[in-house]
């Protein structure tokens, strides 16, 4: 998955019989568009109340700016909506240290998440000059809801206060803070908020943020800091609070204290709101475009609150679409995850995306191809819209014909995009390899929900050039099977890094199948003039040709759509032929299942064991019936794939298996998803319902209020890893939906 760190929805296919080979038919999925009304199946569990309320314990402080300093993990689990670069928790019921405003925020430094407050705006309430205790009348509650962040206190003697976290847009939080007397006497009340920089331990981050009065507000400044592995402001950065009513700020050091300019009176069963915005921009441009925005949301927040329970809804409508009742709050698990992990476009990103996850360091500020596909797919399930954005966002990249620094790479996308491409000093940026091939799969997915055909008009020449640089440069010997491997660049200068970019292309990076000890190495392709264009593994990988199987068959389908009918006609038997490889010569039957084979003799590389990969010709539905049958014997296996968590990356019955070791045991859902969709597609559903059961009911906190993380340990279904991870979270949704 990661290159720096340094780094089905089962097909929805109709099954047939088809009488020469005894495989399942590949017609197209019929189309169809998500509802987003409210189901009243719900039983009242809808977007309006308490139904979904504490899906994640969002509950928690930090106690330094860098989160989780030692395994780079943030502890506190956040939440932020529309694409923000910003994000917020509750505090904990145990410390009234916090009460009054809102963890955070968590800001992302162009790729980097840090703190910048504990609760930068904590809200206190006096009379008669006399501070209120906001716990005066019993505990606070601290809930999360869909879409919203809410606290309530009782102060006692009648009054009360709640304070409601909402995104107004993009780049700004909306904090509607409510004053209500509920006694029997007037009350006159003063107001103000306080908070302290959480600031960076090491230089030169510690020297980069910096408070300052605002206009109605308090706002913090960046300096300029390129910290490659850590921290990236230009100096343009800024987070400023803005109120609605008039106020006095003043700032010590790295405190503040703003103060209501009067005030104000309570007539019983009166209340009065004390709203204030949050915002988090990268330039002036930004701030400039923003400021119209922030007028009309601080003059009317009714109708910002409006607008986002309203969207909420439909979201949660989209997620939990065709649920079972006892799994729609995982579904809206899943659904938070995904928005959390949501960001807008911003620097080298034109599209909005999802990143794979905002508690991990290397993973909050850019977006891979291959999580983009996967996430697509359980993103459309709400918003079609931003599972298009997504795919745009790295199809943005995709390298052109006549490109000047790497032509012979035309149509290849890359692994990773960031905020900073490589000319802005950008070390995540990854083009020394690509991802396994969905993308077609992906936007027709998207496409059954959005019946969107100028979407497809668009893509659809990206998606064939990609397919088209798979061969070109992946396809060593040129015998129709493709291998994963390595481009000609600067970072793949010797033959141990490219063999590394080549496990990072396949996503599975330290799987025993690419161990140097094995055997694998790589060898140079060239183009018709000796030139080379790339390189490959000495093995060819029985996923990838499948993927690639899969998405030949999607793109005969888009061209189908689009009226292209020669075309479809040449991609049908493009994956007509791709699929008639891979179970020709990659199956073996001696052990029942699907392996690499080894460039140049074909053997097959089945002393590595049983891997993960070998169900993705079920899912693709290249494999025979008695094929895989075969393979479903070793999944119901204990000693093999049944797991106590099952579907393990790794058989346990492999001399390589490591329950806790990234590629080499954990289960991670998204393969789990697809061998679960390979099983439904052979007919194999009952089965394939009892092994999803046994998923999500063994992963430790999934079906609490956990987050849904990376991966599992397949022995005890620990959590590993990055938690609140988005292809986890968006594949989740068609798992649970059955």
């Amino acid at each position: 998955m990661r290159p720096h760190p340094r780094t089905l929805f089962a097909l929805a296919l109709l099954l047939a019989v088809a009488t020469t080979c005894g495989l399942p038919a590949a017609a197209a999925p019929p189309l169809r568009t998500a509802s987003l009304h409210h189901d009243d199946s719900h039983g009242g569990n809808g977007y309006d109340g308490t139904g979904y309320d504490d899906v994640l314990d969002l509950r928690g402080t930090p106690t330094a700016a860098l989160p989780g300093r030692e395994k780079d993990t943030n502890p506190v689990n956040v939440f932020a909506d529309r694409g923000a670069w910003h994000a917020y928790a509750l505090p904990k019921a145990d410390a009234p240290g916090s009460y009054g405003g809102f963890t955070g925020p968590l800001y992302i430094a162009q790729e980097y998440p840090w703190w910048l407050s504990t609760s930068f705006s904590r809200i206190r309430l006096s009379e008669n000059g006399r501070a209120l205790d906001l716990a005066g009348g019993g505990p606070p509650r601290f809930t999360s809801r869909p879409g919203s962040l809410l606290q309530t206190y009782d102060l006692g003697g009648g009054l009360r206060l709640t304070l409601d976290l909402r995104y107004a847009t993009h780049r700004t939080a909306l904090v509607r803070t409510v004053v209500r007397n509920t006694g029997r006497t007037p009350r006159t009340l003063g107001a103000d908020w306080t908070g302290s920089l959480l600031r960076p331990a090491e230089a030169p981050m510690r020297q980069a943020p910096s408070l300052a009065v605002a206009p109605r507000g308090v706002a913090v400044g960046f300096s300029r800091v390129r910290a490659a592995d850590d921290f990236l402001t230009d100096g343009t950065e800024r987070f400023e609070v803005r109120h609605a009513d008039p106020v006095r700020t003043t700032v010590a050091g790295d405190s503040y204290r703003t103060e209501l300019a009067t005030p104000f009176t309570l007539a019983p069963g009166a209340a009065r709101s004390l709203d204030r915005t949050e915002s988090y921009t990268f330039t002036e441009a930004e701030r400039t475009a923003e400021a119209g925005g922030l007028r009309r949301v601080l003059a009317d927040p009714a109708r910002t609150v409006r607008a986002a329970d309203a969207r909420w809804r439909g979201y949660v409508d989209g997620a939990t679409a065709g649920v079972p009742a006892g799994r729609r709050r995982l579904a809206v698990k899943a659904l938070e995850t995904l928005v959390t992990n949501w960001r807008s476009a911003a620097g080298s990103l034109a599209h909005d995306g999802i990143t794979p996850s905002l508690s991990y360091k290397w993973f909050a500020g850019g977006f891979w191809a291959w999580d983009t596909w996967k996430q697509a797919v359980g993103t459309a399930r709400f918003d079609a819209g931003l599972a298009e954005a997504q795919i745009r966002s790295v199809l943005d990249h995709q390298i052109r014909p006549g490109s000047t620094t790497r032509p012979q790479d035309a149509g290849m996308i890359p692994d990773a995009v960031f905020y900073n491409d490589p000319r802005r000093g950008g070390t995540n940026w990854n083009e020394r390899n690509s991802k396994p091939p969905l993308g077609a799969w992906s936007v027709w997915q998207v496409y059954g929900r959005s019946g969107d055909r100028d979407f497809l008009r668009e893509v659809y020449p990206k998606l064939a050039a990609y397919e088209e640089w798979w061969y070109r440069n992946r396809d060593h010997d040129r015998d129709g099977l493709a291998e994963y491997g390595a481009t000609v660049d600067p970072a793949n200068g010797s033959p141990a890094a490219r063999r590394l970019a080549a496990a990072w292309e396949s996503g599975m990076d330290d799987a025993p199948r690419f161990d140097a000890a094995s055997g694998t190495s790589v060898v140079p392709n060239r183009d018709g003039s000796g030139r080379v264009t790339g390189y490959s593994l000495t093995q060819e990988s029985v996923d990838l040709n499948a993927y690639l199987a899969a998405d030949q068959e999607h793109l005969g389908w888009i061209a189908a759509e689009l009226g292209m009918r020669a075309a479809a006609r040449g991609w049908r038997a493009r994956a007509a032929a791709t699929g008639r490889a891979v179970r020709e010569r990659m199956y073996d039957p001696a052990t029942g299942w699907f392996h690499d084979t080894a460039l140049g003799s074909g053997a097959r590389l089945t002393e590595r064991g049983r891997g993960i990969e070998g169900v993705i010709p079920l899912w693709s539905g290249v494999a025979t019936r008695p094929q895989a049958a075969a393979v479903r014997e070793r999944l119901l296996d204990p000693a093999e794939f049944a797991t106590v968590m099952p579907l393990p990356t790794v058989s346990r019955s492999s001399p390589y298996f490591a329950a806790r070791q990234y590629w080499r045991g954990p289960v991670w859902l998204d393969q789990a998803y697809f061998a679960i969709g390979g099983m439904r597609r052979y007919g194999f559903g009952r089965d394939a319902d009892a092994l999803t059961g046994r998923l999500i009911g063994k992963a430790a906190g999934l079906l609490g209020d956990g987050p849904v993380m990376e991966n599992y340990d397949p022995l005890t279904g620990a959590a590993l890893n990055s938690p609140n991870f988005s292809w986890s979270a968006a594949l989740l949704l068609p798992l649970v939906a059955g």
